[in-house]
């Protein structure tokens, strides 16, 4: 078993690649070829807890395990098995791997629900998730204006002249969220908010926006009349939606969550999707173990086609 650093991640798995194989994995989920298991937390008494999801995809199956403090941050790792024998392949420093496949559901959601031709995006938040969730829009819309507002002006000043020189785009820092929101037909949340982040008055007719910041069942970032309001509803499991999405279970009964509004992306990839005129439309983004693995399987192909990592091996009997 090979370890698979952060560099790896990142060197085998840009973001066009990444939005391709999770549009694939979530393809394979809406068929029935892969499985999911929704994440699970073990809360200590010091404020840590340990999450853990996992999924199966082709090949492979596996399991992302994680820490978080309120103080001390998070840690990721990933453990890839081969499913055809249950022999352990690869451990992953999973850090940057989870946040490019985030970006990427976010891409393939974006690609399936927003108009085609939306040029101008929001992004609201500045911090690590939302680099790559603009880079995963990039990558299947055109963008011709990106705002960016955060509540720190030298975070989000930080952010747009960064993106601009990485991503080649227009980027622009705002001086609120209302005027980042106002006229984009893409919306894009990722913040650690408690509370709605946008008014839905603020939106543009028929604009897409994908809430990703946060899995925890007493945090929103979107607006109830938002929610009430949309077209569709894609989340990425329907399952792990009502244990964690703060959006939708605040703003909804138990009833409400047997709408016809409320489609999982899988069967979205799988059976198409035609957009019409909604006043708007949702993607509700949670991870999923299953786009971990397909992710992990990727950059393990191509780090042993390429001749190992950049770690050292286990051994096994």
């Amino acid at each position: 078993m090979i370890l698979i650093r952060e560099q790896d991640v990142v060197k085998h798995l840009p973001m066009d690649e990444a939005v391709r194989v999770v549009r694939e994995a979530m393809l394979a989920l809406g068929r029935g070829t892969a499985a999911n298991q929704p994440r699970r937390r073990l809360h200590m008494e010091t404020g840590a807890v340990l999450h853990s999801l996992a999924g199966a995809y082709g090949g492979y199956f596996g399991t992302k395990v994680y820490s978080t403090h309120p103080q001390h941050g998070a840690h990721f790792a990933l453990l890839l098995y081969e499913a055809a024998t249950g022999k352990p392949v690869a451990l992953f420093e999973a850090n940057r791997l989870g946040q490019i496949r985030t970006g990427a559901a976010t891409g393939v959601a974006t690609d399936l629900l927003a108009a085609r031709d939306a040029s101008i995006v929001c992004v609201i938040g500045s911090g690590f998730q939302a680099r790559t969730q603009l880079e995963a829009v990039a990558c299947v819309r055109k963008l011709s204006d990106v705002r960016v507002w955060s509540r720190h002006t030298d975070g989000r000043e930080a952010f747009a002249r960064g993106e601009a020189k990485r991503l080649g785009l227009p980027v622009r820092a705002v001086a609120s969220a209302r005027e980042a929101v106002e006229g984009a037909g893409i919306v894009i949340t990722a913040t650690y908010a408690k509370e709605p982040v946008f008014e839905f008055g603020w939106l543009a007719e028929g604009a897409h926006v994908n809430l990703i910041g946060s899995n925890n069942p007493m945090r929103r970032e979107g607006p109830k009349e938002l929610i009430d309001a949309a077209g569709v509803i894609a989340v990425d499991s329907i399952e792990q939606a009502r244990l964690e999405s703060g959006d939708l279970l605040l703003a909804w009964s138990d009833a409400d969550w047997a709408t016809p509004r409320l489609r999982e992306l899988g069967a979205m990839v799988r059976d198409g999707y035609e957009r019409g005129a909604p006043r708007a439309t949702v993607f509700k983004s949670n991870g999923l173990g299953v786009q971990d693995v397909a992710a992990g399987a990727y950059v393990y192909e191509r780090v042993t086609q390429r001749g190992g990592g950049t770690g050292f091996e286990f051994l096994y009997s």
